[in-house]
């Protein structure tokens, strides 16, 4: 689809709002301040718009350039049965969501689509071999409305973001098919808290106001204050993330000053529910506090002005209250990641306060189902960008005996984590390549499963570069660095301490360094330092290990400052290119590679 059709669509929406607005606003206006409750006025049906109307919200977040069916357990929710069993049902695909929205906004004259951030970055091939393009095309065809940045939205830095959201083809790889240049996107950005070093100004705009009918909705959008911290140096480069309770209060106030009343903050943060189970009630009896991590202290601490919160970036499924400044409980909402879920919310409009009625907020989670048709318009548009990845992403790379869990697996240490680091480690190793004797992988930047079933025109146990690139999207260059015995202890100890005390990031590690992790202590000690063994030999704090990582960890992301702290670098290949190269190296059709034992954390509950 073209940029044209697509802008022109958006003026045609935002004139038929404007022209609604005049028009009600008239009626409003002259409503008696008698009105009943509904708003009829003398009660006697003139009609006089109704004193109240429910607004239906429809969000999700954390999409990831998931346009197909995520694969493996990256692509199903748990679901709490009556009996309170829970089973995991398939979901997601945006052909899927596309359906999934359009039936849910039927019979709801008043519907708006908001975004908890992340649609970007972190894609499959299909999504990222084309910087996202895809991803954004379908969200114009979502007719979604409005989205808040995530830090994904910063991996290739501000300038990319900005030409996704104003279109233009790209600046190094040019337009990707001849006679059609991206439009963009047909939604805002919204990036409150996200300011230019030398300005002071927001890189996008702050908020945006839905408005239909008399019916005025703000919406604000940040992303988590701690993005730097999770995003290579260059993403961020030039610019300033604040406190999101500041950011989002600020702007709730130049709403209100606006006479804008009802607000909606979509949150690039989130928290931890007290149960996977996408369709559980945390806010039931008995289920303790429902919902933990830092969403519940931003909730706490936004104005009561703002009556809901759309969030994101834990990859959580919750609908949850959590109260507001003043006591009063406040609409939480999260749905999980990858297209798997969407939340409908209504949010019940005052017309005579301009505000929500919040006793009367409902909200719940909707698996994005499977079983239902498949939104044509989406099945072409993925059947478009497909053809043109076709030629890369069909190539074998290797061959697996069995699923390789990832992303999908909840243990400190992961199959594909060690798969990938030791990748990692035989690449760099020898003395010309940067002679490591160790390699370290950050667990977020697995972010699939190598699954065994075929998938397209692929056999069981194929491994397409598709595939492995959507293992390891980041292209991420490989450093190996020279760090002292005591620095690689305190990087372990980085695991599960400081930032990453309340989560810990469990670093994945290469084949001949074993230790220790104890859950039952707090902080550092959790590593038990006489543990730690490289190749059956204790950590000599003095010595100088020459240890392989990627650049966002070699430059101390995710916490791991010690680990920004090497020296003598050697800048080597990619991380993907390594990965791949491993899986050439160790299986074949007839010998293919055995998923790896986990063997080298023991872990202590």
């Amino acid at each position: 689809m073209s940029a044209t059709p697509q802008k022109n669509r958006v003026s045609r929406r935002v004139l038929a709002a404007a022209a609604g607005l005049a028009t009600v606003g008239a009626l409003v206006a002259a409503m008696p301040a008698g009105a009943d409750e509904r708003g009829h006025g003398d009660g006697h049906g003139h009609g006089l718009p109704a004193r109240t109307v429910d607004v239906q919200l429809l969000s999700f977040n954390d999409l990831h350039g998931n346009l197909e069916p995520p694969a493996g357990s990256a692509g199903s929710v748990s679901e709490k049965q009556a009996d309170g069993t829970v089973k995991s049902v398939p979901a997601g695909g945006v052909e899927y969501l596309a359906t999934s929205l359009r039936t849910a906004r039927k019979g709801h004259p008043y519907s708006v689509t908001a975004a908890g951030g992340d649609m970007v970055g972190a894609s499959p091939l299909l999504s990222g071999l084309f910087h996202d393009e895809p991803t954004i095309e379908a969200l114009n065809e979502l007719d979604l409305d409005v989205t808040a940045v995530g830090n994904h939205e910063f991996d290739e830095g501000a300038t990319e973001l900005g030409r996704l959201q104003n279109g233009g083809c790209h600046p190094v790889e040019g337009c990707y098919e001849k006679g059609r240049t991206f439009g963009g996107a047909d939604f805002p950005y919204l990036a409150a808290n996200v300011t230019d070093e030398k300005t002071g100004k927001p890189i996008l705009e702050p908020y945006t106001v839905w408005k239909k009918d008399g019916v005025k909705i703000g919406f604000i959008g940040v992303t988590l204050e701690g993005t730097p911290n999770i995003v290579t140096a260059n993403g961020v480069k030039g610019l300033k993330f604040h406190d999101e309770i500041e950011t989002v209060n600020k702007y709730a106030k130049e709403l209100d000053r606006q006479g804008v009343k009802s607000i909606v903050a979509l949150i690039h943060e989130g928290g931890a529910p007290a149960s996977s189970a996408y369709n559980y009630d945390c806010d039931s009896p008995g289920a303790g506090n429902g919902i933990s991590g830092p969403i519940v202290d931003i909730a706490k601490g936004i104005t009561p002005k703002v009556d809901a919160l759309v969030t994101g970036h834990t990859h959580q499924a919750y609908v949850c209250t959590v109260p507001d400044p003043s006591g009063e409980p406040r609409m939480v909402t999260s749905a999980s990641s990858f297209g798997k879920l969407y939340t409908d919310t209504t949010l019940t409009y005052d017309r005579r306060t301009k505000d929500i009625v919040r006793t009367s907020v409902r909200s719940a989670n909707h698996i994005v189902s499977r079983d239902q048709a498949k939104a044509s318009d989406m099945t072409a548009l993925i059947a478009r960008w497909n053809a043109l990845a076709a030629p890369i992403a069909s190539r074998p790379q290797g061959f697996i005996s069995a699923d390789i869990d990832g992303r999908g697996s909840t243990a400190p240490e992961k199959p594909l984590g060690n798969l990938i680091a030791d990748a990692q480690l035989e690449g760099l190793a020898p003395a010309d390549k940067g002679g490591a004797v160790v390699a370290f992988m950050n667990p977020g930047g697995i972010r699939a499963d190598l699954v065994y079933a075929a998938s397209g025109s692929e056999g069981d146990g194929v491994v397409t570069y598709g595939e492995s690139f959507t293992v390891q999207p980041f292209t991420n260059m490989m450093n190996v660095v020279d760090l002292t015995g005591a620095q690689l202890v305190t990087a372990l100890q980085q695991q599960v301490s400081g930032s990453n005390e309340a989560s810990p990031k469990i670093l994945q590690i290469s084949r001949g360094l074993t230790y220790t992790l104890d859950m039952t202590k707090s902080g550092a000690a959790r590593v038990v330092a006489d543990s730690i063994r490289l190749n059956g030999e204790a950590i000599d704090p003095a010595k100088t290990y020459r240890v392989a990582m990627n650049e966002f960890l070699a430059g101390g992301g995710d916490g791991f400052a010690a680990l920004g702290q090497g020296t003598n670098k050697l800048v080597g290949p990619s991380d993907l290119d390594l990965f791949n190269a491993y899986l050439a190296a160790h299986s074949t059709a007839s010998a293919p590679l055995a998923p790896p034992a986990t063997d080298r954390i023991t872990v202590i509950r």
